[in-house]
């Protein structure tokens, strides 16, 4: 058994200035680990990326002024 590496779920909290979102963010180290997806958070607040898990939420809710 592999007791070095533990299975932790990522949690990072963006904000409007983040939108629209996408997975990784230019700003953290693994920027290129996997291609870039867009994930839809406005509606319910929260979004899970299909190739790393990272799990984002946003802070706030969005006021629509993002494009």
């Amino acid at each position: 058994m592999n007791q070095g590496r533990e299975n932790k779920q990522r949690i990072i909290e963006v904000s409007e200035d983040d939108l629209p979102l996408h997975c990784p963010m230019p700003r953290h180290a693994d920027w290129s680990a996997h291609p870039r997806v867009y994930l839809p958070i406005e509606t319910s607040g929260e979004a899970l990326c299909p190739y790393c898990g990272t799990l984002y939420r946003l802070k706030g809710r969005p006021s629509g002024g993002h494009h």
